[in-house]
């Protein structure tokens, strides 16, 4: 099966590296110049891997990348012209990679290869997890707690669902850094706030609480805690 790599940005087309996507006998090629058509093309082709030039005319290019990663987990190779701190705040803003501009084409071209053979979530997990407390529907990006729909923010979805592919799995705070943000440069405060966030928009209390938190450690999920309070 071809697979296909989105290049969003004007500068993008002058890379050798993307001339040779487009001659790969396995890749398929899809360049749009702009935000705008970036995020149209993303909806109708559902690329594999997306090439962004934050840089853009048109549109912030960090803006567009909180739509595409509220809307998938495909991977995203982020490419800037200015300092680290663009970097960073891609990387923070859910890009699995970021490069300076003009990219070395060896460099880019490995990291587009390691990015295509990393194995997608979706791909991993079924569309939809449920259990007794809840259901998440992967592909409709929705969220029912006891039959109640909730509303999550992109990193809440995404921290519920790794919790919930991991019942009664202690999950550390690297190890959440990792999987819902994709770094570890985010600080471990970063994780308890969000956690915080999860429990209140799940309803838990001092007896319902779904997150446990194992003290130094990190995090569980744990549904059949719920249950027993249920029951009691």
């Amino acid at each position: 099966m071809r697979r296909k790599v989105l290049a969003i940005g004007r500068d993008l087309g002058a890379s050798g590296v993307l001339r040779g996507l487009s001659d790969g006998a396995g890749t398929e090629l899809v360049r749009a110049e702009t935000g705008n058509d970036g995020l149209r093309a993303f909806y109708e082709r559902r690329p594999d891997l997306v090439l962004l030039d934050l840089e853009m005319t048109d549109a912030d290019g960090l803006e567009v990348l909180a739509t595409i990663r509220a809307l998938s987990d495909v991977p995203v190779l982020a490419l800037t012209a200015k300092e680290e701190e663009s970097r960073v705040a891609a990387l923070r803003g859910g890009a699995d990679d970021c490069l300076s501009k003009p990219p070395p084409e060896a460099e880019l071209a490995a990291r587009i290869e390691a990015l295509l053979r990393r194995p997608r979530q979706a791909d991993l997990s079924p569309v939809v997890l449920t259990d007794d407390y809840l259901e998440i529907d992967r592909l409709r990006h929705r969220v029912t707690v006891r039959g109640s729909e909730v509303s999550l923010t992109p990193i809440e979805f995404r921290m519920l669902a790794t919790f919930a592919e991991n019942p009664g799995r202690v999950l550390g705070h690297g190890q959440l850094l990792e999987l819902v943000w994709g770094d570890r440069i985010r600080e471990r405060d970063e994780v308890k706030l969000y956690v915080s966030y999860l429990r209140r928009k799940l309803g838990a209390t001092a007896a319902v609480d779904p997150v446990e938190t194992v003290r130094g450690i990190g995090y569980r999920y744990r549904p059949r805690l719920v249950e027993a309070a249920d029951v009691g």
